[in-house]
């Protein structure tokens, strides 16, 4: 249940994509996830799938330890899969039933969907995989520095990042704490019907709920105590700078981006 939440987390493993500036890997990130909207043909897709290959061999990050983290959501992706599949017009129509209808459209739609969330649940987990919550507060601080000029609170925003991503496994454990106290209780999440599933569910949020909030105000009075006022004038134990590898890592991503484009407008 909560162990199979593995976004957010750190898989701590030496290889090349850990070792990346964490700004590289930011604005990969973005690239990746911006050009999966434009995919509208198997070739793309083929280039995307190939690209995240690279990237997750490069990782060094365990596919189990990805596809369990997909594990959670993957009643929420069948579930617009399936929205799309027979909602979607179209005029071959490939299978009816009653008011259900499959068209050839709606087909491909949700195919392409569904390879596009994963990719992108992928993409995106990999930067937090590969990347300490420290070392990705800095990245995209330093990455939105030039806001500051307009008095946008960048460190601020950065910082709260950074926490919710530090929040997610300290909440999991929890979660898992409340339940396995609750099962030996007697409450049995596996009996009934769905309704009375998420019923069942109420011991575990409420706990969750109150242990969530006890936890942001100790942070929030810990904070406090050390006498935190913000990003002003306040400086780096390990200031942020590319090296060489990073260079090749954005010669990939300007190749890869140019090739899903060229490739858009060709196809």
């Amino acid at each position: 249940m909560g162990k199979d939440i593995t976004i957010g987390q750190f898989y701590n493993v030496d290889s090349v994509i850990h070792r990346l500036d964490p700004r590289t890997k930011l604005i990969f990130t973005l690239v990746y996830v911006t050009t999966l909207f434009f995919a509208r043909n198997p070739y793309l897709y083929a280039a995307a799938f190939v690209t995240l290959a690279i990237y997750i061999g490069l990782s060094r990050v365990p596919l189990k330890f990805i596809f369990r983290g997909l594990r959670p959501l993957m009643l929420i992706i069948i579930f617009m899969v399936l929205v799309n599949l027979f909602t979607v017009p179209g005029a071959k129509i490939l299978f009816q039933w009653g008011f259900l209808r499959i068209t050839e459209a709606g087909l491909v739609s949700a195919v392409y969907l569904g390879l596009r969330l994963v990719f992108m649940l992928i993409g995106s987990s990999m930067m937090t995989y590969t990347t300490t919550p420290n070392a990705l507060t800095d990245g995209l601080e330093k990455m939105l520095g030039g806001l500051k000029k307009i008095k946008v609170p960048v460190h601020e925003f950065a910082m709260i990042m950074a926490i919710a991503l530090r929040f997610v496994p300290v909440l999991t454990e929890e979660m898992e704490r409340i339940r396995k106290a609750q099962t030996a209780r007697g409450v049995d999440f596996q009996e009934g019907n769905l309704f009375v599933r998420l019923k069942k569910l109420m011991p575990i949020l409420v706990p969750l709920f109150v242990s969530a909030i006890r936890r942001s105000n100790e942070l929030a009075l810990a904070m406090d105590a050390r006498c935190y006022h913000g990003g002003e004038g306040r400086t780096k134990m390990k200031p942020l700078r590319y090296k060489r590898a990073d260079g090749f890592a954005y010669i990939f991503v300007v190749l890869y981006l140019a090739l899903m484009i060229s490739m858009a407008i060709m196809l």
